[in-house]
């Protein structure tokens, strides 16, 4: 077993510490390391990562690089190989809040426009009730009592927390995606739920262009589209030959602002005290409030909303 450097250690420390890095975040801690830029010494740098990924999987984990289909750009983060999915959040939120969590990553999966977000409103108002239902897939399953005091209190809670710590990521029009970390992290379930890839690199497509032609499933990330216009200027589906038409998409993910949360507890009180909701999250329920259609085609029910079909995403 090879031994690793303080050089060594000080990249994983400043993952574990910071969470995902963009890849100019990375590249400059790098460069302050050691003294060489990954652009002019990309070798160097991939034996760096080699020997971190040898070391890193006698404990089941791995350093890996993503590209965020929200802005295009490439994060860095350490991420946990155990199957298990929920055990990723185990250690930090309760039953409930991973249901929660669960239900939005799969109602966003599962769009087949791969719109990659899910309305505010349709978010809180997922139902904990279909996580249990869908798991067991008995109707006289008992719903867990930690489930139904899961009040929207604390699914608002839960999403600031959930976006604070980028497992989610809040768009510039007020709608819920999913977060660098999660892009890290369940790439092995995206592939075992069967969300389809994109064309052009492979990775999971669930937010992306979608094939003009009706009958045809090939979808590809934006930026993964732009690309191959910048490069051909014009882009025929490689699958059907429609020509595409590309518009640069309007939603990018904003920074979360740092305000002092706090911290949500593992598991939901059952008397909890009073409580004041983020800005964010309490004007955007005040906007639904005002506005019941704002934005939103339907209210979520967990696994039985309903969901916009393919032969309708397009405009004819």
């Amino acid at each position: 077993m090879a031994v690793l450097s303080w050089k060594h250690h000080t990249l994983i420390q400043s993952l574990l510490e910071r969470g995902p890095l963009t890849e100019k975040e990375f590249h400059l801690i790098f460069t302050g390391i050691t003294g060489q830029n990954p652009g002019t010494h990309q070798g160097k740098f991939n034996d760096y990562l080699l020997k971190i990924n040898r070391e890193l999987s006698y404990v089941q984990l791995d350093l890996r690089a993503c590209r965020d289909p929200y802005d295009g750009r490439v994060y860095f983060g350490v991420v946990n190989n155990v199957s298990d999915d929920q055990s990723k959040l185990g250690t930090k939120y309760s039953v409930p809040q991973i249901a929660f969590f669960k239900a939005i990553v799969e109602a966003i999966a599962q769009d087949v426009t791969a719109e990659g977000t899910i309305c505010n409103l349709d978010a809180l108002n997922i139902k904990l009730e279909n996580q249990v239902l869908n798991s067991s897939g008995s109707q006289s399953q008992d719903v867990p009592a930690a489930f139904k005091n899961f009040t929207m209190s604390h699914k608002e809670k839960t999403l600031d927390q959930l976006v604070k710590d980028k497992w989610l990521c809040c768009t510039e029009d007020d709608n819920i995606g999913l977060g660098v970390r999660s892009i890290l992290d369940l790439r092995s379930w995206f592939h075992n739920a069967g969300v389809p890839s994109c064309q052009v690199c492979n990775e999971a497509g669930f937010k992306a262009k979608l094939c003009p032609n009706d009958g045809c499933a090939v979808r590809i990330h934006h930026y993964c589209l732009k690309k191959r216009f910048s490069q051909k200027g014009v882009f025929v589906c490689p699958s059907c030959d429609t020509q595409w038409q590309y518009q640069p998409p309007k939603a990018e993910p904003i920074e979360v602002e740092d305000e002092e949360t706090e911290p949500v507890q593992s598991q939901p009180s059952s008397n909890p005290g009073p409580s004041q909701p983020s800005l964010r999250f309490k004007r955007k329920r005040q906007r639904l409030n005002d506005a019941e259609t704002a934005g939103c085609s339907s209210q979520a029910s967990g696994a039985n909303r309903k969901r916009v079909t393919r032969s309708t995403a397009h405009p004819r």
